[in-house]
């Protein structure tokens, strides 16, 4: 885009001179990590600022009902918000962020930047069963594609600052610098290469130093390992492995389920009631529910998981380790629905915490199941059960297997537990990906075949735009014309030898002439009316559909079919061909703009 203020010109002008663009590129990964960081620093605070003051105020000092009416609260002042302060829909969390690398290039518009800022510390405050963590991703990739398109950086450099956005953005929730990097490498698919890994670095660094300044050394998870791996343990950590997979699974399914039964709701205000009151009957019956859940997730791995159950509804007895069991599994059953619930009725946030927070929850559960069967002589760690939950599901969940790994060895602040991390997580991930192929976040895109990955040839032709390659100007025929007349309107004035027979009153494609279809008789003048237009023409070898198939089929009709030349269609309608040798020049084209 053309710079128009001069201030900014110049500044461009000095940089060209001055820095080089790797040496630039750092510095933008620098810049972007520490927004990232600013920016999850200004969501956690209001979180927190609002659930204090709901919590103490109101709960605390009048009646647990409340409850029940603040996400209907929350929902109803989020829909304000995005219709009359930012007046735009706002894309939340990481599967945004992916569709704008996917199908926009990188490009996001700039009231994204505080979108979520805005709306996501009211949805959690007010009792939204959602994290923190996508919305501060989707703020910091929102910040560096503005700061790309104003620095005019390439494709390949801002989907790398989006990467380091979404590092740093973790980096500074968690204090988990390696795990925010890898995180980015997995979930945005960017290269492990040295020159990725210095900008992620970087940013990372930057985002936590930030979090470091305004928050000092607390961190969201306190824990300290006292119980140490045995081997005899491993039997139990594969059986977790398989319980996170299983819980991933059903994760998976109810999301996608309830998504679509909010989809069916035709008004943003009826997903907004009935969301907000299933929500809110859901809190009010099961308080730890609210918001992260991240008190909770401290309670059980501080050993306590009776503070978090003490009001629970069906009044059990906590002093009955069976009904705290029962009462946990419940949790984890529920939170996914409230999650779910949580998006559909138009709340902003993420998915990252609901999937410690039901990890968590799960390890402590099985823990506490295998401890207290009676099958077993020598008990499993509670508290150790509790982390390696967290791992099995987000290695499941979001696919993830390596971040999870690394971000609860550095939570932990050692790695006394990378083998029972890595048996679950593998275990976990190995199961899940058998039976749900996308991860929450990517599903839609990788049902569309709009998922950018690590396959670079895969990447490529998806960011690839279809509607560049078609080309018109090709003669169509009707299926009466007559030999004389295609003659005469189409192969006299078309350089081209194939002609598209069309339906004269609807345009719906119905063949194809090849001038080799008609070469041996174009000259018999005595056919030119005994002759039309079905007599000549043939099946086309395949038909693009532009609303159906994305660029990898398309690769895969050319490859099969062996044609130059494939007619392309919409709603049955001929729009015009794809060649293979113009979608090949584009495909080179677009390689050289990712690569470079």
């Amino acid at each position: 885009m053309p710079v128009k203020h001069p201030i900014l010109k110049r500044i461009l002008i000095w940089r060209t001179k001055h820095i080089s663009n790797k040496q630039f590129v750092y510095f933008l990964s620098a810049l972007v990590g520490f927004t990232s960081g600013v920016g999850a620093v200004i969501l956690k605070n209001l979180t927190h600022f609002i659930q204090h003051l709901l919590e103490t105020r109101l709960v605390q000092y009048y009646h647990q009902a409340f409850y029940f009416l603040f996400p209907t609260i929350g929902f109803i002042l989020v829909l304000l918000i995005i219709k009359y302060i930012i007046r735009a829909k706002v894309s939340h969390g990481i599967p945004s962020t992916l569709h704008a690398i996917a199908k926009r290039k990188g490009i996001i518009k700039s009231y994204q930047m505080f979108g979520s800022i805005l709306t996501a510390p009211v949805t959690i405050g007010f009792g939204g069963s959602v994290g923190l963590e996508g919305p501060a991703v989707a703020t910091g990739a929102a910040i560096s594609s503005n700061i790309s398109r104003l620095f005019r950086m390439n494709q390949k450099t801002k989907t790398l600052l989006i990467g380091c956005a979404a590092a740093g953005a973790l980096s500074s929730i968690f204090k988990a610098p390696i795990a925010a990097i890898i995180f980015a490498i997995e979930v945005f698919s960017l290269d492990l290469t040295i020159v990725s890994m210095l900008p992620l670095l970087l940013a990372s660094l930057s985002a936590i130093l930030t979090s470091y300044f305004f928050f000092g050394d607390d961190i969201l998870l306190p824990f300290r390992i006292e119980d140490k791996f045995i081997i005899s343990d491993v039997p139990f950590y594969m059986f977790l492995g398989v319980c996170a997979a299983f819980t991933s699974i059903y994760f998976n399914e109810v999301y996608e389920r309830v998504q679509k039964l909010f989809d069916k709701i035709n008004t943003p205000l009826k997903k907004l009631l009935f969301g907000g009151a299933a929500i809110g009957v859901l809190v009010y019956l099961i308080p730890p529910l609210y918001g992260e859940g991240f008190d909770i997730m401290n309670s059980l791995i501080a050993g306590n998981p009776e503070k978090a159950l003490v009001n629970n509804f069906l009044h059990l007895d906590l002093t009955n380790v069976w009904a705290v069991i029962l009462l946990l599994a419940g949790l984890v059953f529920f939170k996914v629905i409230a999650s779910a619930l949580t998006f559909g009725a138009g709340g902003v946030g993420g998915i990252f915490a609901p999937t410690l927070f039901m990890g968590s929850i799960m390890g402590n559960c099985i823990a506490k199941i295998i401890n207290n069967c009676g099958l077993f002589s020598t008990p499993v760690s509670e508290s150790n059960f509790t982390l390696v939950g967290m791992t099995g599901l987000l290695a499941g969940i979001l696919q993830a297997p390596l971040t999870a790994i690394f971000l609860i060895a550095e939570l932990t602040g050692g790695y006394d537990l990378f083998i029972p991390l890595m048996i679950t997580s593998a275990i976990s991930f190995g199961i899940t990906k058998h039976f749900a192929p996308h991860s929450v976040y990517t599903m839609e895109l990788g049902r569309k075949g709009e998922l950018i990955t690590h396959d670079k040839d895969h990447a490529v032709l998806t960011l690839m735009d279809i509607n560049k390659v078609i080309e018109t100007n090709f003669k169509p025929v009707t299926t009466k014309m007559t030999l004389g007349e295609i003659i005469e309107q189409a192969v006299v004035k078309s350089n081209r030898n194939i002609f598209p027979v069309i339906d004269e009153k609807y345009k719906t494609l119905k063949g194809i002439i090849l001038l080799d279809d008609i070469r041996s008789i174009m000259f018999d003048q005595t056919l030119y009316n005994e002759v039309t237009a079905i007599d000549v023409m043939q099946n086309p070898p395949e038909i693009i559909n532009i609303e159906k198939d994305k660029m990898t089929t398309i690769m895969k009709k050319f490859h099969e079919s062996n044609a130059w030349n494939l007619p392309v269609v919409k709603n049955g309608v001929y729009i015009g061909f794809i060649s293979k040798s113009k979608l090949l020049t584009a495909y080179r084209r677009e390689l050289i703009n990712f690569t470079t």
